[in-house]
């Protein structure tokens, strides 16, 4: 099981998701504001995050933003906001999966389950390896990306959309590959999520979906990375 740092601060909600998690074998710290989640994940690093958004010292978006600046760690948004813009926009930022409350202990432990599968699946790759393609080089082992002498600044999920793509050069990979290989959650919902990774991606390689260098959509089946012409 899993060390989880619940970060909530209504005291009945926390109570009852650390009884929760603790009676499926988990080890829950838990704690009510985001400096003290700062605070403690810069101390013990946890296997996971469940973050709250609707914090009394900061927005857990921004927490969720200082989080991913000291840590790579797995976290999962818990919060009553549901609108889309929300969830895609924190989704970018850097969270694993996205929940919306209320739900059920099994729910969350199910997803936990989910999100530390398809991060030990990613540490456990078969060997570090270095892609290149035309002035494109990914070293998976080293978690980086360059551009010419250009270092890319990815997330982590971008990292890892680029990294399936570069070991496949010139292979079209469908959408449904893409699920579920690189989210490991085969939904309707992660394929807009599809959409906004290789957004952020295609600007940050300098190129858009009109006018394409390494990233190519095929119509109907799905994208291929390959050199520039």
């Amino acid at each position: 099981m899993a060390t989880v740092l619940l970060v909530e601060d209504d005291h009945v909600v926390r109570g009852a998701m650390l009884r929760s998690l603790a009676d499926r074998g988990h080890a829950v710290h838990a704690v009510g504001t985001a400096l003290e989640a700062l605070r403690r994940v810069a101390a013990e690093t946890p296997d996971l995050v469940v973050l709250d958004l609707g914090l009394p010292d900061l927005d857990g978006s921004d927490a969720l933003r200082m989080l991913r600046g000291i840590t790579d760690v797995p976290i999962i948004i818990a919060t009553a906001r549901d609108d889309e813009q929300t969830v895609v926009r924190l989704l970018r930022a850097g969270a694993d999966d996205y929940m919306v409350k209320p739900f059920t202990g099994a729910h969350l432990d199910a997803r936990i389950a989910t999100v530390l599968r398809r991060v030990g699946r990613a540490s456990r790759a078969a060997q570090p390896a270095v892609y290149e393609v035309g002035e494109l080089r990914v070293d998976v082992g080293e978690r980086s990306a360059m551009l010419g002498d250009q270092p890319l600044a990815l997330t982590r999920k971008e990292f890892d959309l680029l990294a399936y793509l570069a070991a496949r050069p010139g292979r079209v990979v469908s959408r449904r590959e893409l699920l579920e290989e690189v989210w490991r959650q085969p939904s309707v919902g992660e394929d807009q999520t599809i959409d906004v990774h290789l957004y952020w991606l295609r600007r940050k390689l300098g190129e858009s979906a009109a006018k394409p260098r390494y990233l190519r959509t095929v119509r109907g089946v799905g994208f291929r990375l390959v050199a520039p012409d």
